[in-house]
């Protein structure tokens, strides 16, 4: 990306074209101000457009459902709660938002208004900021992260979350990671300052109530705070720290898209025809809300068992404490028995009766220990769902942190210094060979050369060592064993490739691959000769080597 280019933004008052630098928007901190109706989402809708068209993807955080609109001219991923997002997805999503937005291009509209518990929304915002400022410092991309209604998240009068410390942290310290910020607020007051006095681009549309106007004077001038109220609509006071003028009032251009946060009219509705992103990777993300619903409904079953448990537990309490009494008032009234003096005159006197007593107690006696022993039995069984039950939740717990762990490993491997290359010869008068890679030979000289077609590369695969390694990236990735022995034979014959290389050659989406590739990477199978590109580990070839020659 050029330092210079520059984009159109709207118009000064001599009707010269305003721009600003790509650059500086990618990677600044900027601030957008105004009251509702004074243009502020359409200026931020304007230079999401520009940055689209350009080609350089963002996410936007949408509080209101108000900018689903792009996806009249830009395919862009619509993701939060309502049924009208292209995936409604959750917290537990974070990391593919960022990997989808960062690695792969898509451009995301994270939309948060439909969400009914606003701790699950903004667990969702942190989470994804945090994955876009880890993954940042190690891509270094220019990438532009948009909030709406910044004040919500970091106000000027306390009480800020971990949510809002990590978005200052963003305006802070992103820059220098090629991760920028634009905050978007109706009301400036109540903004915390500093993030206000941070950003190196400032927006102010109009202006009216006296706190928020005061803010205008402090910032740029107090012959501003009467000015920002006279503003028409879609006019701003702009500062920037990249030119010479330190004030500039410019109108902005209308938006082209559709606008989706107009205030409803008496005219009719009718919403346009949006892009549509790919099923598949739609499809990807369905997977991991699958997974989690799973997950959720086996805790929910394992608590309603625990509950019946409980239930029965309660009545084998009480059932005990019943035998219990009874058993008392027959031992006493054996004892009496067995005490003549203390016997009174209503008890019977026979031998019969004091038999059938004694039958009776010794029944109880039975059915106490029986009672006894099962509910020793039920508390273990408790004890058992208990444990199942812990189990299930530090697992749902752990699937991100197990998900970073691997990827942080990833780093630590070391790739393979040469590459081999597996193809099925054609001819039965071809032999078994293989020479390693060097630099000025063609690919055919380069090559592993198998006669036999059912000597295949499949049953190379597995007769080696490889086929465990295989099996253990499948187990924590998307992909079955077959896809990626597909993978493995696309890279001996073509390799190194990238990503999206590998998923068209074996049919599959890109994301799916990505996983299974770093999965590969984690077991020691591929390394990355440079960067974004995938190949065969040399020992890998070495074990496929020492399998032929065995052959």
């Amino acid at each position: 990306m050029s330092d210079e280019r520059e984009v159109v933004v709207g118009e000064a008052s001599d009707g010269t074209d305003v721009t600003i630098p790509v650059v500086e928007l990618l990677t600044g901190r900027g601030f957008v101000t105004g009251k509702s109706g004074s243009g502020k989402s359409n200026t931020a809708s304007v230079i999401a457009e520009e940055l689209l068209e350009a080609g350089f993807p963002l996410l936007i955080v949408d509080t209101d459902g108000e900018y689903y609109g792009l996806k009249e001219e830009y395919e862009m991923l619509h993701a939060g709660a309502d049924e009208e997002c292209d995936i409604q997805i959750g917290p537990e999503h974070a990391e593919q938002m960022a990997t989808l937005a960062l690695e792969e291009n898509v451009p995301v509209i994270l939309d948060v208004s439909g969400y009914l518990d606003e701790e699950v929304a903004n667990e969702l915002l942190r989470e994804t900021a945090r994955q876009l400022f880890v993954k940042e410092k190690k891509l270094k991309k220019p990438f532009l992260l948009v909030v709406e209604e910044v004040h919500e998240y970091i106000p000027e009068g306390g009480g800020m979350d971990e949510t809002g410390k990590l978005l200052i942290k963003i305006g802070k310290r992103g820059r220098k990671h090629g991760l920028g910020i634009l905050g978007i607020s109706q009301r400036p007051a109540d903004v915390k300052k500093d993030f206000i006095t941070q950003a190196n681009w400032l927006v102010w549309h109009r202006l009216t109530w006296e706190n928020d106007t005061k803010v205008v004077g402090r910032i740029i001038d107090s012959e501003y705070s009467e000015l920002v109220s006279e503003l028409g609509d879609g006019q701003a006071y702009v500062q920037t720290d990249w030119n010479d003028v330190d004030v500039r009032k410019i109108q902005f251009r209308r938006k082209r898209t559709f606008d989706a946060g107009a205030t409803p009219g008496l005219d009719d509705f009718e919403r346009p025809e949006l892009k549509s992103v790919s099923d598949a990777l739609v499809g990807d993300l369905q997977k991991i809300s699958e997974r989690k619903q799973r997950e959720e409904s086996r805790i929910e079953e394992l608590e309603r068992n625990l509950e019946k448990r409980g239930d029965r537990i309660e009545e084998l309490e009480e059932e005990l404490r019943n035998a219990r009494d009874i058993s008392s008032v027959a031992q006493q009234m054996a004892e009496a028995l067995q005490n003549p003096d203390s016997v009174q005159t209503e008890l019977p006197q026979s031998n019969d009766e004091i038999r059938r007593l004694h039958d009776e107690l010794v029944e109880l006696e039975t059915k106490h220990e029986e009672l006894e022993a099962e509910l020793e039995e039920k508390d273990h069984v408790i004890d058992i769902l208990q444990d199942k039950l812990e189990a299930q939740r530090g697992r749902t717990e752990n699937l991100a942190k197990r998900n970073r762990a691997l990827k942080d490993r990833i780093d630590e491997i070391e790739g393979g210094e040469g590459e081999q290359t597996i193809v099925q010869a054609d001819a039965d008068d071809f032999e078994f060979g293989y020479t390693d890679v060097t630099e000025g030979l063609t690919v055919a000289d380069s090559q592993i050369i198998v006669a036999d077609e059912q000597q295949n590369v499949d049953e190379l695969l597995e007769t080696t060592p490889i086929d465990d390694r295989l099996s253990a990236a499948c187990d924590q990735s998307r992909c079955s064993l077959e896809t990626s022995r597909m993978v493995i034979k696309t890279l001996a014959q073509a390799g190194p490739l990238t990503t999206i290389e590998v998923a068209s050659r074996v049919d599959r989406s890109t994301v799916a691959v990505q996983s299974l590739l770093s999965e590969l990477r984690t077991q020691g199978v591929v390394g990355r000769p440079s960067e974004r590109t995938y190949q065969l580990e040399s020992d890998i070839l070495e074990a496929l080597k020492a399998t032929a020659k065995e052959e």
